[in-house]
């Protein structure tokens, strides 16, 4: 059998054609940062306007427990309502960790009273000593 002419002049392609690659690279970087700015959001709370001294800033980030406009105890980012005695026992096992760990209540400024205080007083039950109240900067009552 007779080689043809075009065999001998041809040799095998090795590239990798990577265009499809940075097409999906492409995508996931706009999915990443569409997304990033909404998993840091965590419960919408409308927080009272108080003229405060803002805290020192600490190593270590603090533990904020929620309480929405409804009465729902919200822990850290979450998006879903957790009941009083749940709320309790992940923040015992949170502060057997890191027991310096500071404790926040952000109270919705539409929460009764009596539900911001409850919140407060389960996590002094719960061994934190010291409890901060989270305000949105602004003039405050005069």
């Amino acid at each position: 059998m007779l080689a043809s002419p075009w065999s001998a002049r041809r040799k095998p392609l090795a590239e990798i054609n990577v265009v499809p690659y940075i097409d999906v690279m492409l995508v996931l970087l706009v999915i990443f940062m569409v997304t990033a700015p909404l998993l840091t959001q965590g419960v919408v709370v409308d927080l009272p306007q108080a003229s405060a001294e803002a805290l020192p800033q600490q190593s270590l980030p603090p533990l904020v427990v929620t309480v929405d406009a409804r009465g729902g105890l919200y822990l850290e980012q979450e998006a879903t309502p957790v009941s009083a005695e749940a709320l309790a026992v992940r923040v015992t096992a949170l502060l057997r960790v890191q027991p310096q760990r500071p404790v926040l209540v952000r109270g919705d400024k539409a929460a009764r009273y009596e539900q911001v205080l409850q919140a407060m007083a389960l996590l002094k039950r719960v061994g934190v000593a010291k409890v901060g109240l989270m305000t949105q900067e602004g003039s405050g009552a005069t």
